[in-house]
């Protein structure tokens, strides 16, 4: 009993690690209507440090303006559990009240167009605004309507996470290569990608081998990530495609190709062009005396409405 306990544990802190909401916006890329000096840049607000003192260099700053803005690009659809903003803490804290907060997919002028999910009336230093109902979207903007305004940000946090829609789908593929190789080892939830630890999928030797994943339902799908194999013969998955579709013709291979894999090492995202939508998810690797080995494909995605 004793020497289970240590992957147990393993097991509890990666599962308590995954479905808790990240900061999602320190990897952003933030913008801002324009800049008050050299000081107040946009990355300022996402810069993971809450200092609210605005010579202290953390702070974004607008000049003053009508309807002054400012957006984080999170560079992929996120659902968003909630948003802590930290206002500027030396002066003008009331410059903040009547903002806006927007959460949506839209660039249409200047993401200001978005639905707005949390109104900032009365913040002092610091409040928290948890999302009401299900928030999802790219693009986070505060928005300050009126004439002028400046807009302070010393931080802006952005709780929340991509959902793995693979984790629940079946998955399966041509054939297996040995009792190792099974298709539903690539969406265990493990990037493992030594193939002795039980974690990678593995066809035998075949033409134009294939993996699939019913993902159970039609899904909008925004990015799919690659785990290659990693102790050896990476080179064999290049020339893969990813093709999504709602049609099982041809095992699902008939489906459109909406990523190609050309040079992979271990580990590459493919983001998704255009709006993509499917329930099944296939990785084909066209040609003769092939194998097809897949440690993880995590489908990044969320319900069609």
């Amino acid at each position: 009993m004793k020497k289970y306990v240590p992957v147990l544990f393993l097991l509890l802190v990666k599962t308590a690690s995954a479905s808790s909401p990240q900061n999602v916006a320190l990897s952003g890329k933030a913008t801002q209507i324009d800049t008050y000096d050299g000081l107040g840049a946009a990355s300022n607000a996402i810069d993971g440090n809450r200092e609210s003192i605005y010579s202290r260099n953390s702070c974004s700053h607008t000049s003053t303006t009508t309807n002054p803005w400012w957006r984080v690009d999170l560079g992929d659809i996120y659902t968003i559990t909630s948003i802590t903003i930290v206002n500027r803490g030396d002066c003008c804290k009331e410059r903040l009240n009547g903002g806006e907060i927007r959460v949506g997919n839209s660039l249409h002028n200047n993401g200001n167009d978005n639905p707005i999910v949390a109104r900032i009336s009365h913040i002092t230093t610091l409040e928290t605004f948890p999302m009401s109902g299900r928030v999802e979207g790219r693009y986070v903007n505060v928005f300050l309507p009126g004439k002028d305004k400046y807009l302070t940000l010393c931080e802006v946090e952005i709780y929340g996470f991509k959902q793995n829609v693979a984790l629940s789908g079946k998955a399966t593929q041509i054939d297996t290569y040995d009792g190792l190789g099974a298709a539903s080892n690539a969406i265990d939830g493990n990037r493992e990608s030594i193939y002795s630890r039980n974690s990678c999928s593995h066809t035998s030797t075949t033409t134009n081998p294939w993996w699939r994943v019913d993902l159970g339902d039609i899904y909008t799908i925004t990015s799919i990530t690659i785990v290659n194999r990693g102790d050896c013969c990476k080179e064999r998955l290049n020339g893969g495609e990813i093709r999504v579709g709602n049609s099982l013709h041809n095992n699902g291979n008939d489906n459109p190709i909406v990523a190609r894999i050309s040079h992979i090492t271990t580990l590459e995202t493919f983001p998704m062009s255009g709006r993509v939508e499917g329930r099944y998810v296939n990785v084909f690797l066209p040609g003769k005396d092939k194998y097809l080995t897949l440690c993880e494909v995590e489908i990044y995605g969320f319900k069609r409405k």
